[in-house]
């Protein structure tokens, strides 16, 4: 079935059978993810997942989309109106660096490198709903900042690219390649810090110590 197919996301169950195949994805990865195994892991019969999805593709990229977009609607719900643009790209690259990091997203990376050839709208999806909606979204803030005088961004799409790139110094690099799987909240932390410093080296106006701009 084409990747336009309509999938229904309404019903009591269409929750259930998103939370099994993200269960089997993550342990499986795609190719060993079976219909059965999904539908056995969501508590549903095959025709009632067959009901919402037309294909394991879609259920992928539902699970991809649905993730990505809670934790982007988390890290605004941890942003206050009116927070300094320091403190509001410390909470964005701490939940950033974290979901990177995070056993989904690894697995998410790896699904979509390894069915690249065969299957690259999962790339697609998964790029849409990460990488791309989560620089659209920094952009747009990057936007207001700068129009506020809170910034100094000529280029907010360009910046918004660096932002995210910073956030994945140093940790991201070594789990993508299994050089390591665990990490401490200092490493983490050290990623996080690092990234908002040398943003705002060259993109931010002078600032008092709690992070207010201060007057001219």
């Amino acid at each position: 079935m084409g990747d336009t197919a309509t999938i229904v996301r309404t019903g009591r169950k269409f929750e259930q059978v998103v939370a099994g195949a993200r269960q089997v994805f993550m342990a499986d990865g795609f190719e060993g993810a079976s219909v059965d195994d999904i539908a056995r892991a969501a508590g549903v019969s095959k025709a009632t997942l067959y009901s919402y999805f037309p294909d394991k593709r879609h259920l992928f990229m539902e699970v991809a989309t649905t993730e990505c977009t809670r934790m982007a609607d988390q890290t605004l719900e941890l942003i206050g109106e009116g927070t300094p643009p320091r403190k509001v790209l410390h909470v964005a690259a701490s939940q950033l660096v974290r979901f990177l990091l995070s056993g989904f997203s690894q697995q998410c990376f790896r699904i979509c490198v390894a069915e690249r050839e065969r299957f690259p709208e999962l790339g697609r999806a998964f790029y849409a709903a990460g990488p791309e909606m989560g620089a659209k979204r920094l952009s747009d803030y990057l936007q207001v900042a700068a129009e506020n005088n809170e910034l100094a961004i000529d280029n907010v799409d360009m910046a918004a690219e660096q932002f995210l790139e910073l956030c994945k110094v140093k940790l991201w690099t070594r789990a993508v390649f299994g050089i390591q799987d665990t990490f401490t909240e200092q490493e983490i932390d050290e990623v996080v810090q690092y990234a908002v410093d040398m943003f705002m080296a060259r993109y931010g106006r002078d600032m008092g110590t709690d992070g207010a701009l201060l007057p001219r």
